[in-house]
């Protein structure tokens, strides 16, 4: 493979794996994961006051919780920006709002919108019990509201 700066070995194929998110409470972090997304709890450990869980969803790993943090998630600094998880339709997208309504989380939006202006895509943007920003987002059904942030992408700046 060329690139403008040269020939590099990256592999032929590449997907993102697993997700490993520090949080402050396991037991909190695993109740909203596993009902907001129906994750399995696919391994659980501990190692002193450290607990880990992996969560998955039809056999596949897909977060890794790591209680090994104080304070909240904090956006001002390197790190993780936002962590997405795409579904079907609009529908699914409405539904986990419901849910997170229920259960008190924060929005940065009110409501589903799209990506961008004259998108179709689009979603819910919301936080996790640490503030770890997240999204769920559908490829369409998104364009009956107004784009939040204009030109610039909505998931880029909550």
């Amino acid at each position: 493979m060329s690139t403008a700066t040269g020939t590099t070995t990256a592999p032929a194929s590449l997907r993102t794996g697993h997700i490993g998110l520090n949080v402050t409470d396991l037991d909190r972090s695993l109740a909203f994961y596993r009902r907001l997304l129906g994750f399995e709890v696919a391994h659980e450990g501990h190692d002193g006051d450290r607990r880990w869980a992996f969560l998955a969803r039809d056999g596949q790993l897909m977060v890794t919780l790591w209680q090994q943090s104080a304070g909240d998630f904090e956006t001002g600094r390197p790190g993780l920006h936002h962590l997405s998880f795409q579904v079907d339709t609009v529908e699914e997208v409405r539904a986990a709002e419901a849910a997170l309504r229920e259960m008190g989380a924060a929005f940065a939006y009110d409501g589903v919108v799209p990506h961008g202006e004259g998108a179709a895509s689009g979603g819910i943007f919301f936080t996790d019990p640490d503030g770890i920003r997240l999204e769920i987002y559908s490829p369409s059904g998104a364009d009956t509201a107004p784009a939040p942030s204009g030109a610039a992408p909505t998931c880029g700046f909550f």
